[in-house]
């Protein structure tokens, strides 16, 4: 029997990756976990922190109802678990819709798990890379952790080195967030303090190590529910200026430095993303369904 493959976009934004595959109709949950599975192993697979699978102009919509256009997306980590939505997938996905339809730029409201949430993304100088802007809808107070002694500071244990823990919270930005207020981000042995943290929530949760560079800038590391750590989290990033913003240490408008690069939040309403994303292949692989 011949196989039937599947086309995939290959993005990255700041270094956090995702495959992107275009179809008529979503998987069901246990396809979509399956195929993420394998795909995104990176000795065995293409290599990606997450597969989303998209429909664009979903049937049904009218004309007037799809200015600007509309997608709808959902995204299965690495470890075949669920995400309710990414900053930098969002991106990535309006990039690829824009490298798909041949235009240099797009303004495209993407239906999502947590709700609907506009891109739009432009060229920018260096080929295969555009800068988009992301609306991230509300940031709320997160999940309280309710597991093993429901303490995160005490499962941190040593992971921190010789350092302060100055503060931390939970958020929600339309996914599970927990942000840590620390001196030296580079210190934490995040593969370690990363699950550890996860291990008091019973639906585990986003972990970020953060703290102030200069004035309205700040420096993250990241450990992303699902995925592991990665070069950058978008709705990381905004999650750790409303923090750090709450706590009265950064204003309105924040940098944020991460390993694959940097991103603006603005947390006026509506809160905004700002970054790069990169298209990097279009691959063909068999289709594990088929």
């Amino acid at each position: 029997m011949v196989r039937e493959h599947m086309r995939l976009h290959k993005l990255h934004g700041l270094g956090n990756d995702f495959l992107i595959r275009f179809v008529d109709a979503m998987p069901s949950s246990d396809q979509g976990a399956h195929q993420a599975l394998k795909l995104c192993d990176r000795k065995e697979g293409v290599g990606a922190d997450g597969l989303i699978y998209a429909v664009v102009d979903p049937p049904g919509l009218s004309a007037a109802q799809q200015a600007p256009r509309r997608a709808a997306m959902r995204l299965w980590n690495s470890d075949g678990s669920h995400a309710e939505v990414s900053g930098n997938g969002l991106r990535c996905l309006t990039h690829a819709i824009a490298h798909e339809t041949g235009v240099a730029q797009l303004d495209v409201t993407v239906s999502t798990v947590a709700g609907p949430r506009r891109c739009t993304v432009a060229q920018s100088a260096a080929a295969g890379t555009v800068f988009g802007v992301t609306e991230m809808g509300s940031v709320s107070d997160g999940p309280r952790p309710d597991l093993a002694g429901c303490d995160p500071v005490a499962a941190l244990g040593s992971f921190l080195g010789p350092q302060e823990l100055i503060a931390w919270v939970t958020l929600d930005v339309g996914n599970p967030h927990i942000v840590f207020y620390v001196e030296k981000p580079e210190m934490v042995r995040i593969s370690s303090a990363g699950p550890a943290v996860e291990s008091v929530f019973s639906s585990g949760i986003n972990v970020h190590f953060a703290t102030v560079a200069e004035p309205d800038w700040l420096t993250l590391a990241v450990w992303e529910r699902g995925a592991g750590a990665t070069g950058a989290c978008g709705t990381g990033a905004v999650a750790v200026a409303a923090a750090f913003h709450r706590w009265g240490v950064v204003g309105q408008r924040v940098s944020v430095g991460m390993d694959g690069g940097h991103a603006e939040v603005d947390l006026a309403e509506p809160v905004t993303l700002q970054a790069e994303s990169a298209y990097v292949a279009a691959v063909e692989v068999p289709d594990f369904a088929a």
